[in-house]
């Protein structure tokens, strides 16, 4: 350190500045090197803060440097000396002093640790003296600047120390007078301060400004520049604050929407910039000015005046018959004086953020916005033509997102309907229907552009993006604009790509090959042959990314084309796909699509490659490559190509090659595509396949892994259905005795527990004899095992499965589960339970022929009813609802008796009933509806809530057999005075919602608000299940209520406020528990809520439906955060730009979550678990939202995603933005 002050203090000035640079490097790696001794610290900054005054500019700069790095380390009272002295330099008589002294303090206090005392010293030392600058007549405007940028960096950075300060005069009011300097540049500077300030500025100072200043400049005749100043203003606290001027905005929209008017251009491009800000922050308040702000869009986009064409009414009425002899874009007048340009950029950003967050105005907007948009496609000056070509795409965008497909009627949103004329048949008319039918003339606007002869790469660019994403929206709208296309496609990649150009190449190529793929090809055979020699240059390039989109350029073609072996361009493609697979460094991706090329010429060109002699197999599945895009293409060609059986007997060999090697990673592709290539064999499976097959997968059939043993159990089906002489003694043999384990495994459900009913049925259909010993065998393995971790129903399932399969055992296998329900017998509580699962799998498909053995049966399982065991009980009803169905006829009375007669059997009756009624057929149901509609009924008045549930289910299904008779029945009863009635009868209704066949939806439609209205009911749990039973009706069939959403949803949204009425205190020992009796309810109304958000988006009000999720990230449940954590992450998909400028709302309780609870020696292990999982599903939510954040637009967000990447998050966050 010594040395460096030597050198500080030298007359060569190279000398000094080196000193402060080896400063620099030396702190930055070793700062206990300045800090270790106190009194060489202070002498080390003297020496800087004198080198500040330094004569050399380099020497200074460099000075202000090394204050920015050390002030991070140094001791407090050495940061209190740079301040001060740092104010000191600021008030020099010396202007040079004073500019560096500004500049050294905007280093500084964007240095100062947030953390430190000296945070709210210097924001105590620095706020009076800047506003004293600020007052200053004589302050020159550079010192105002500087001033300016100190004070927002020290309230950007520290707002709580700058609140508190609270000084007098505020810095608000300190800087108002600033609105009308003569240099704009402090005026602007001085707008952006105040709306930093105004956050944590006083109410009534707040109120000053926004009616005396704002209000009274944009409502008088006030000066030109002051009237800027507040338009400009009322943007910048729109920006940073819109919670502040939300309030008064109404009365300030109709000041600014005059200044849109006004013949000074930059209070024009000022007041179209503030309304774009309002529509971005405060949606609900623009609403009613909304026609006007679209009105001032429409007319200023037009705004040129030193452009003397009539371009702008040439397109408005969207004539099939539209003159193209217009102006070329190079032919207009331009002068470098002329800013109209700023003001039509202006516009169609203002026009833009309208499509963005206004989705429920797009038919509006494809009338009114649309025709001018595409009328301005050849704007004179490129940046707005740009911006106008976005504002387009976002409108094909948001048309694609909420349009609306009119070929499907649960999906077609805001539709309206109209005549043509008198007898025609109606037409919806909607947001796709009317883009399709401005398609003509926005083609040909667009084309037009494209095809100028100096068209520059970022031109043809935008152009072609704005036309994939109009094919994306609209598939096969393009067809009558093929010649135009082609001819410019061509244009493009004739020319050889270079750095700058390759991208605009992979442009076209991502066009051509969605237009090849989505047009007939009889529209665009005629112009191929000028192209295809320009794409096969394409797939021979150098660039990875031009040639792999050259590929799937051709693979487009080859599945529009279906092309014979005489095209010569077949040869070229095969040749160089096969070059790119047979060369090492091959790109990936240019692999895979090479790749996919094979397989689409052998599925569309077959008798052409066929010829080839098996070339491309040997270099696609050469041993050491990548195996997982392989096994996808042979499971293409095996499953849509013509192949022989030699060519799928050696792919079978490689894919088990594939499943003997370690690991997991492209097995389950693997196992789907060995599957598909047996069932292709043409003259039968080999004889030796499924002995060589079966010890191979073998090792598969455990639970370790779900997913695989499933699709091995597919396989051995497969081979024992295809093959059952060869198949049958290997699996027999090898396998068999290894299956009956996985019958009682409780880990296997769904659909593995499916793959092992349809194994158990292949087996014994392919040796009937087998199935005497497979029951033997699943029943003594069950025994064996340990009681926990064995599922009897899975082994009553499968005896059910065989003995369908072979109906010759049937009555032993009756016989022999028989005899634990006989009186008198010793048999366990396990054993009878598996009896009682057995008999009713059996009973309900089989009808046996002895009725006193039938009778003995069923009565021997109600005689169960009575057991002690509650497994028991429960098997016992299941057994006696399904023997019911075998013979309903004489066992239906007998369970209704039992429901009506015996209150200590009722609920087990309800349940023996609920298993007939679910699991009989729709014939058998619609027999017995009217005997169960009554004694079910009955039950809806119990005060059991379980009782009720069961009846509730049961009259669901019943509904459904006869629904314009029992609907009614329902509605009758919905005002009922009880409310167990109530919730009964919706609880009802959301089995019948449920429901996915649409059978019946024309007779539920009259009666869906009725049953709705229990939204408002006064009883909470009927509250509860309306909501439940709308979140069945929005899943299940939101047609039904997508036109009612308007009165639906603002009592959905009322459930969502706690309630603190329904908040009780409960003691528990010593300790008290709050208790919310409405959690239930608000959580099924979130739950509703993100059901709606995938059914009924385009009936949502997304700035309203958004404030509620802000409100429910705040709640005190884990489980209505995450779901609002959910409804983040979709909104962010599709809904960017509505989301992206209220990030900051919802950024406080984001960070308030990460943050976590506080642990304590109370915290438990499950404690700590419960809160790191709600911080992921945070920081999932986080990733998601910062992809759509725009840089300035959300400060406090931004500042949140920085935090956390310093923090232990910070890999985690990092990984979920690369995936997301």
């Amino acid at each position: 350190m010594h040395n460096l002050m030597e050198k500080m203090t030298s007359l060569d000035q190279d000398f000094r500045f080196m000193a402060l640079n080896d400063l620099m490097a030396q702190v930055g790696s070793d700062p206990a090197s300045l800090t270790g001794d106190e009194s060489t610290e202070k002498k080390v900054l003297q020496h800087v803060l004198d080198l500040v005054q330094d004569k050399i500019s380099e020497v200074k700069n460099q000075a202000v440097k090394c204050l920015g790095r050390l002030i991070k380390v140094v001791r407090e009272a050495q940061m209190d000396h740079i301040v001060d002295s740092l104010i000191d330099f600021s008030g020099s008589q010396e202007e040079e002093l004073r500019d560096i002294a500004g500049l050294a303090l905007k280093t500084v206090t964007s240095e100062i640790p947030q953390d430190s005392a000296l945070a709210a010293k210097a924001c105590a030392r620095l706020s009076p003296k800047l506003s004293a600058q600020l007052q200053t007549p004589s302050t020159p405007p550079e010192t105002h600047l500087e001033a300016l940028s100190i004070l927002s960096i020290l309230v950007t950075r520290f707002p709580a120390h700058m609140t508190v300060l609270n000084p007098k005069p505020h810095p608000v009011q300190v800087i108002i007078p600033l609105l009308e300097h003569n240099r704009s540049a402090v005026r602007k500077k001085a707008i952006s301060t105040l709306a930093l300030f105004l956050p944590s500025a006083p109410p009534e100072v707040v109120d000053s400004l926004l009616r005396n200043v704002i209000m009274s400049s944009l409502n008088s005749s006030s000066a030109t520049m002051m009237q800027r100043s507040s338009i400009q203003l009322v943007a910048a606290i729109t920006r940073v604050s819109p919670q502040l001027i939300s309030a008064v905005l109404s009365d300030m929209i109709p000041g600014i929407l005059r200044g849109t008017s006004k013949e000074d251009d930059e209070e024009r491009e000022n007041s179209l910039q503030a309304l774009e800000a309002v529509v971005l922050r405060c949606p609900l308040e623009v609403t009613p000015f909304l026609t006007q702000i679209i009105s001032a869009g429409i007319t200023l986009i037009k705004y040129d005046p030193n452009y003397a064409g009539d371009e702008d009414d040439e397109d408005t009425e969207m004539s099939d018959n539209e003159d193209d002899n217009e102006l070329d874009d190079n032919d207009g007048y331009s002068d470098d004086e002329d800013t109209s340009y700023r003001i039509r950029r202006s516009a169609a950003k203002l026009l833009a953020s309208i499509i963005s967050t206004r989705p429920e105005l797009l038919g509006t907007l494809y009338k009114s916005v649309s025709p001018v948009l595409i009328s301005r496609f050849g704007d004179r000056e490129e940046t707005v033509k740009f911006e106008i070509w976005a504002t387009y795409s976002l409108l094909i965008t948001q048309t694609g997102v909420y349009g609306g497909q009119t070929k499907d009627t649960d999906a077609s949103p805001l539709v309206k309907k109209r005549k043509r004329e008198e007898g025609e048949m109606e037409i919806e008319e909607t947001p796709h229907t009317l883009l399709r039918n401005q398609v003509p003339a926005l083609s040909r606007k667009l084309l037009k552009q494209l095809q100028i002869s100096k068209a520059s790469p970022a031109t043809l660019q935008a152009g072609f993006g704005l036309l994939l994403e109009l094919l994306t929206v609209l598939p096969g709208c393009l067809v009558n604009q093929v010649i135009p296309l082609v001819a410019t496609s061509r244009s493009v990649l004739s020319q050889s790509p270079t750095t700058g150009t390759s991208s605009l190449h992979v442009s076209v190529l991502l066009f051509l090959a969605l237009f090849f793929a989505t047009h007939p090809a009889s529209s665009f055979s005629g112009s191929l042959s000028s192209i295809l020699p320009l794409l096969i240059s394409a797939i021979r390039e150098k660039h990875p990314r031009i040639t792999t989109e050259g590929f799937r350029v051709f693979s487009a073609l080859l599945g529009a084309l279906r092309p014979g072996n005489q095209e010569s361009w077949l040869e070229d493609l095969y040749t160089e796909a096969v070059r790119r697979l047979r060369v090492n460094d091959t790109d990936s991706e240019v692999r895979d699509c090479a790749g996919d090329v094979i397989a689409d010429l052998w599925v569309f060109a077959p008798e052409f490659v066929k010829t080839k002699g098996g070339e491309e197999w040997q270099v696609l599945l050469r041993s050491g490559g990548r195996t997982e895009r392989p096994v996808k293409i042979i499971q293409k060609v095996a499953l849509d190509a013509s192949v022989d059986d030699k060519w799928i007997s050696d792919s079978i060999e490689w894919t088990l090659n594939l499943l003997k090697k370690q690991g997991r990673t492209g097995k389950s592709d693997a196992f789907i595509t060995l599957n598909t290539l047996i069932s292709k064999y043409h003259d039968g499976i080999p004889n030796d396949l499924a002995p060589h097959v079966t010890p191979q997968l073998a090792p598969y059939l455990t639970t370790a892994d779900i997913a695989l043993l499933s699709h091995a159990l597919t396989t051995f089906t497969l081979l024992l259905q295809l093959s059952p002489s060869t198949s049958f003694p290997a699996i027999e043999a090898s396998i068999l005795k290894d299956m009956y384990p996985l019958a009682h495994s409780p880990l296997v459900s769904g659909a593995c527990l499916d793959a092992l009913l349809a194994f158990f049925g292949a087996l014994v259909k392919a040796d009937g004899q087998i199935a005497s010993h497979v029951v033997p065998g699943l029943v003594i393995s069950l025994k064996n095992a340990n009681p926990a971790d064995t599922l009897p129903t899975n082994v009553a399932k499968v005896v059910s499965q065989v003995v369908r399969n072979q109906m010759s055992i049937a009555a032993g296998i009756i016989a022999e589960f028989s005899k634990p329900l006989k009186p008198g017998s010793k048999s366990s509580d396990a054993q009878t339970v598996l009896s009682l699962l057995v008999l009713g799998e059996l009973g309900r498909f089989m009808y046996i022929s002895d009725m006193s053995l039938q009778a003995d049966i069923f009565n021997a399982c109600v005689s169960m009813f009575n057991s002690e065991s509650e497994e028991v009980r429960s098997a016992a009803a299941f057994a006696t609802g399904n023997i019911a169905i075998g013979n309903m006829h004489h066992f239906l009375p007998s369970v209704i008796n039992l429901v009506q007669t015996q209150n200590e059997k009722k609920l087990l009756s309800l349940y023996a009933l609920k298993e007939l009624v679910a699991n009989c057929s729709v014939g058998q149901l619609e027999n017995v509806a009217d005997t169960l509609w009554a004694p079910l009924f009955q039950n809806s008045e119990s005060s059991d809530e379980v009782v009720r549930n069961v009846a509730a289910a049961c009259l669901g299904k019943l509904t459904l057999t006869n629904a314009s008779k029992y609907l009614p029945l329902l509605q009758a009863r919905l005002h009922d005075p009880d409310p167990a009635v109530r919730a009964t009868v919706v609880s009802a209704l959301r089995y019948t919602f449920a429901d996915a066949i649409r059978t019946h939806d024309d007779l539920l439609t009259p009666f869906v608000l009725d049953f709705l209205s229990l939204l408002v009911d006064d009883n909470l749990d009927v509250r509860r299940l309306s909501l439940s039973a709308l979140n069945a009706a929005a899943r299940n069939k939101p047609h039904l209520i997508r036109d009612h959403l308007g009165a639906i949803l603002p009592h959905l949204y009322a459930q969502t406020i706690v309630n603190t009425d329904l908040i009780r205190m409960v003691q528990m020992g010593p300790w008290k528990h709050r208790v919310d009796d409405g959690l239930e309810a608000r959580k099924t109304a979130y739950e509703t809520m993100y059901t709606l958000l995938d059914t009924c988006l385009n009936k949502l009000d997304l700035h309203e439906f958004f404030s509620r999720v802000s409100i429910g990230l705040g709640d005190e449940s884990d489980e209505i955060k995450v779901l609002c954590h959910m409804m983040l992450f979709r909104l962010s998909q599709i809904a960017p730009a509505a989301l992206a400028h209220r990030l900051d709302e919802i950024t406080p309780e984001l960070e308030r979550t990460m943050q976590g609870a506080a642990v304590t020696k109370d915290t438990v292990k499950q404690d700590i678990e419960r809160t790191a999982e709600l911080q992921r599903s945070t920081l999932r939510a986080i990733a998601a939202l910062s992809k759509i954040s725009s840089q300035g637009n959300s400060p406090r967000f931004d500042r949140c995603v920085e935090n956390i990447g310093k923090s232990q998050w910070s890999s985690d966050l990092n990984e979920l933005i690369g995936k997301s």
